[in-house]
């Protein structure tokens, strides 16, 4: 019996451990499990950009000051009508402008001018130290000043488009420009404290104490001052499409929702292109000049 209760201790002293060790992981590098930060190239960026577009043109923007101060290195691709609307195009947690343009190439095939913007820490763009949620809310709004101070282009020319933790960007530089065209989210989720309660590895452990990080568009949605648009795949394994219905259900008006049958986390865009095409144009058209 000794034994037996001996090697019961032992194995739920292993156990706590094991679980204590999971814990310290999420404290400590969770900024790694929700950013991801992806610096490896395939291949030259310019090269790996001007396969997918006939014209692009590299730029490399200044962010932040002191020990944070680094630049942001981006493509900016034109549309053939100089007057098109601008879509500044933020991507996920491990994408960058040489390997995943693709979102970015079916904006610029509906005929709008695109912004990619790498954040600090992805591919080219450097300084600033280890990636943070305020320093990704700080790169976009360095992209933003961008297009409004460096091209000239004017708030209500400038759609806010962001995929996945892109989203989560998205909202919160949308929050503080209400002078923008409109606000399209593809694939975002509602919170990191949600997400980490739906994910079945971390829904176990006291997320509460242990996340740091918040992105919290749905507190942020409700706030929006700006046409928003939804866009989630309904096969989405990674971020369930239910939460593109809670940001929509938050968000004041005007509002849209675009769910697509057959599409997972990245390809809503590939699977539904017919009205994946239609919707996001119609917002565009609907939404374009509308502070004019």
């Amino acid at each position: 019996m000794k034994t037996w209760k001996l090697r019961l201790a032992i194995l739920l002293g292993i156990l706590a451990a094991l679980y204590l060790a999971v814990c310290v992981r999420v404290l400590v590098l969770q900024e790694n499990i929700v950013i991801d930060p992806t610096p490896t190239l395939e291949g030259a960026p310019a090269i790996s950009m001007s396969q997918m577009f006939e014209e692009v043109e590299e730029v490399f923007i200044p962010v932040g000051s002191g020990r944070e101060q680094g630049e942001l290195h981006a493509g900016w691709v034109p549309a053939a009508d100089a007057n098109a609307p601008t879509f500044l195009y933020l991507h996920g947690k491990t994408h960058n402008n040489s390997t995943h343009p693709e979102h970015a190439q079916r904006l610029h095939q509906l005929g709008y001018h695109v912004l990619m913007v790498d954040y600090r820490g992805f591919g080219r763009s450097r300084g600033g130290g280890k990636p943070s949620e305020p320093k990704l809310y700080e790169d976009a709004e360095a992209a933003w000043n961008y297009l409004t101070q460096e091209r000239g282009i004017e708030p209500q020319h400038i759609f806010i488009y962001g995929h996945s933790l892109g989203g989560a960007i998205a909202v919160e530089l949308a929050t503080h420009h209400p002078d923008a065209a409109g606000l399209v989210t593809e694939s975002a989720f509602t919170s990191v404290p949600a997400m980490a309660r739906w994910n079945c590895w971390s829904r176990y452990l006291p997320t509460g104490w242990l996340v740091r990080l918040r992105f919290n568009s749905l507190e942020r949605v409700r706030t929006l001052k700006v046409p928003v648009m939804f866009i989630h795949g309904k096969l989405d394994v990674k971020i369930p499409f239910e939460m593109a219905k809670e940001l929509y259900d938050a968000s004041p008006e005007p509002k849209k929702q675009l769910l697509i049958e057959g599409a997972g986390h990245a390809n809503s865009g590939a699977i539904g292109w017919v009205e994946y095409k239609n919707r996001v144009t119609a917002f565009v058209r609907e939404h374009f000049n509308r502070a004019e």
